[in-house]
């Protein structure tokens, strides 16, 4: 993972520095003339990021020049994560941006709809029942009508329930639902398909193709020095916290299309029939004789030369009757002619974070690189402030201006806007119609510039942005946020208690003002004993966090509970955590949630004391068992030696080990030895896909794709007088209510002889999968494999997760 990274930050500044404002090459002008020049759109649908096949888009993009958009219903919420321990929310917060920097790769736009990925469902029908289908229909439809592509193109085939992920097969049959739906008909609609529906790459060559159209994608690019297929591997390789990197290919390679909607066009011209020229809309012909000539005889070294007539084709487009397409070549020309210009607008501020009410500076920035005759009027800030400016750019003169700016008080926080309200079952709550089928708000904070280019008026808005230099990386933009006063966070997300004894909670609290004065409370159930009730806290400096601890006392009978921790400053209540979301290869992401904690009140007894954890893609179930007074130490697996562990009461190895750390190919051994010797090993799930080694066990083992996605299924006990059934805690069907998401997964379907299944459990219609739980006798120790989801339950607070962890680790 950390060899990728390191190849991955090699690519270019812009994508390290994710936030940098784009400044176009003369190619990229020149591309974007073409574009602007070409009438056809293309809208792409699937279920998650990842699911798209960059290489059609960045075709479609690159080859065509047409409008590509992706739709993945969901933000991809929940899937794993490869890169740290970000699940839910956050993860999709993740994989949102990732998208997006797919598409800065490989030219297309991004859109949603308001699902959740709930997680992995084997039929559409369960995921319908969870998503509220026609919500989601509701959002496809707004994204087709609104977009209006002249093709779209499925990733998953409508007519194969059952075979793939339910929420591929959703995605496909919405698709179709709302073509039949939609007002303005795009003219085709293709599957996409690939030796993958076929089940082998020999099926595939078998095939009868004679109704699917073949298309050559992997075409070179001289403006770019890269084939189709290496800018679409550059895109899918963003898709970093699914493991997604890919190597570009060169060379022929053809991609799929089968028609269901409309008529089958030659292979070499998929918009045929379609008029994507200017003559598609009235008046477009004057436009053309303007716009065409500048691309037939572009100046790549001075791309400015063409101002005047840009200016006068964009003068032209403002007169069309045709909304839709005036909206959208207004925005693209508008673009190149500040490009073209060689304009460079900029508002900076003075702080990262800001709270309402309060006061910064902003650092404004023009300066036009060209010959042109370019004015700059005045700037609007946060569509509040007017600050006129009257100054005429001349070439390579720059303008820089100090303005202070005082928030309103009823400024809104920042945050994801998805997230701003209560979640429905399997949807997200927006109540704002046109947000809805957005990746993210792309200028909460917009700083308008108001110019004259060659006499007439444009506007170009830019975010506000906070820039700053880091030893490592030089110039750095951060996004701008608008936070509370103060934040908390509850440093335990679960603490559990044994009915019996008080427990120290430590609550950090943070400042974003200097000089803050508030009290500190524990909102909790009246027959919890907290201590002290409230305390002061005073903070000098903005950012800096101070802890403060509550005693707690809990009740005698078993209980789950939900507490928040929250401060009283100037009668306001400030009950959020911030979290900060930050990857080199995204910007930085701040979510603001309720400040929150669930302790957990159950009898339960353990035994050991000192447990080795080897993470692996990224968990927090170590961190977790810290709620049981473990003492936990994490393992460096390249460091691993038999006489550094052999003293430990139990190993736990995290989620994806086998796929992520290399050193398990040969280290593994050292394990198998700590086992034999007496040693307590439980090995987490693991993928069928990219195991570093096929001995994942002193045993044979093999894993499959089997899982049980209801977390409601039954569990049945094949060994109920199995120690780990009984001691030190008695396990029971009770223990497995509450469970999140997800039994388990990527459970093993092939094992030797000396291992013993616990555990059997089934999604409905279903054969019983019996590889959840598997315990094996090695020598005078265990060896453990289980795939239920513990990565997922222990964060939630589920008891009986932590139960029946507590047994494996105390197992003699």
């Amino acid at each position: 993972m950390f060899r990728k990274l390191s190849l991955f930050l090699l690519f270019t500044f812009q994508l390290i520095n994710a936030q940098e404002p784009k400044k176009l090459s003369s190619n990229e002008i020149f591309e974007k003339i073409e574009k602007l020049n070409f009438f056809g759109k293309v809208l792409y649908i699937a279920a998650h990021p990842d699911d798209e096949n960059t290489r059609l888009i960045t075709y479609f993009s690159n080859h065509y020049h047409a409008n590509t958009a992706y739709l993945s219903l969901t933000r991809g919420d929940g899937g794993q994560n490869l890169i740290g321990p970000e699940l839910r929310e956050k993860l999709g917060a993740i994989r949102t941006q990732e998208l997006l920097a797919a598409r800065r790769i490989d030219g297309g736009t991004q859109f949603f709809t308001r699902a959740n990925d709930f997680g992995y469902s084997k039929q559409p029908t369960e995921t319908f029942s969870i998503w509220n289908k026609n919500e989601v229909l509701s959002d496809v439809i707004q994204v087709i009508e609104n977009f209006q592509p002249d093709i779209i193109v499925n990733r998953f085939n409508h007519r194969t329930p059952g075979t793939t992920h339910g929420h591929h097969t959703a995605s496909a049959m919405l698709s179709l639902e709302a073509y039949d739906l939609v007002k303005i008909k795009p003219k085709r609609l293709f599957f996409n398909t690939s030796w993958w529906f076929y089940g082998s790459q020999e099926k595939f060559d078998k095939a009868d193709k004679s109704k699917l159209l073949s298309i050559d994608a992997n075409v070179y690019y001289p403006l770019k020095g890269k084939s189709n297929h290496e800018i679409a591997a550059l895109s899918r390789s963003q898709h970093k916290c699914q493991g997604f990197g890919t190597i570009g290919t060169r060379g022929e390679e053809l991609e799929y299309l089968e028609l269901i909607k409309g008529n089958l066009p030659p292979k070499d011209n998929l918009f045929e029939g379609i008029d994507t020229s200017w003559n598609r809309i009235k008046g477009g012909n004057e436009i053309a004789k303007i716009l065409l000539p500048i691309q037939n005889n572009f100046n790549f070294k001075n791309p400015s030369v063409h101002l005047p007539q840009l200016v006068k084709a964009y003068q032209l487009i403002q007169k069309l009757d045709d909304e839709h397409w005036k909206k959208i070549k207004s925005k693209e020309i508008t673009s190149i002619i500040e490009a073209s210009s060689g304009m460079f607008l900029e508002a900076i501020t003075s702080e990262e974070m800001a709270t309402p009410n309060s006061e910064i500076q902003i650092n404004v920035e023009a300066i036009n690189r060209s010959n042109s005759n370019i004015k700059l009027n005045s700037i609007n800030l946060l569509n509040s402030k007017n600050v006129p400016i009257n100054k005429s750019l001349k070439n390579n003169e720059d303008i820089k201006e100090t303005i202070n700016f005082k928030f309103s008080e009823k400024i809104p926080y920042s945050n994801l806007f998805w997230l701003n309200e209560k979640q429905q079952n399997g949807l997200y709550t927006v109540t704002e119609k046109t947000l809805r089928n957005l990746p993210e708000l792309k200028t909460p904070f917009p700083v308008v510039f108001n110019l004259e280019i060659e006499n007439q008026k444009f506007t170009f808005t830019k975010n506000l942005t906070f820039k700053t230099n880091e030893p490592n990386d030089g110039e750095t933009y951060i996004p701008f946020s608008i936070v509370p006063k103060f934040t908390t966070e509850i440093t335990n997300k679960v603490a559990v208690f044994d009915g019996k004894n008080s427990k120290k909670i430590e609550v950090k609290v943070t400042a974003y003002e200097n000089n803050a004065n508030g009290i500190v409370k524990l909102k909790i159930p009246a027959d919890w004993n907290v201590e002290p009730k409230e305390i002061p806290v005073k903070i000098g400096v903005k950012g800096e966090t101070k802890a403060v601890s509550f005693t707690v006392s809990p009740p005698s009978k078993e209980q789950n509970i939900v507490v928040q921790a929250i401060v009283e400053s100037d009668t306001k209540i400030y009950d959020k955590q911030l979290t900060a979301i930050s990857y080199a290869h995204i910007p930085k992401q701040i979510i603001l949630e309720s400040s929150e904690s669930k302790f957990v009140n159950l009898e339960i007894q353990t035994k050991g004391e000192n447990i080795g954890y080897i993470m692996g893609a990224g968990d927090e179930v170590g961190k977790n068992l810290e709620n049981l007074n473990y003492k936990i130490s994490y393992l460096d697996v390249a460091e691993l030696e038999l006489d550094k562990i052999k003293n430990l009461d139990a190993i736990i190895i995290g989620i994806r080990a086998f796929n992520v750390l290399d050193d398990l190919k040969y280290k593994n051994k050292v394990l198998f030895e700590y086992v034999n010797q007496g040693g307590n090993l439980i090995v987490q799930y693991n993928t069928t896909r990219g195991l570093v080694t096929n001995e994942l066990a002193p045993y044979s083992l093999s894993l499959s794709s089997d899982r049980v996605t209801n977390e409601e299924a039954t569990v049945y006990f094949l060994d109920n007088n199995n120690t780990v059934l009984n001691q030190p805690n008695k396990i029971s069907n009770k223990d497995f209510e509450g469970w999140v998401q997800e039994r388990g997964l990527y459970f093993p379907n092939n094992w030797d002889s000396n291992f013993i299944p616990i555990l059997a459990m089934q999604d409905e219609g279903e054969e019983k999968t019996n590889g959840s739980l598997l315990i094996a006798k090695y020598g005078k120790g265990n060896y453990i494999y289980t795939g239920l989801s513990f990565f997922r339950e222990l964060p939630e607070g589920v008891s009986g997760a932590y139960k029946l962890l507590a047994n494996l680790i105390a197992l003699e």
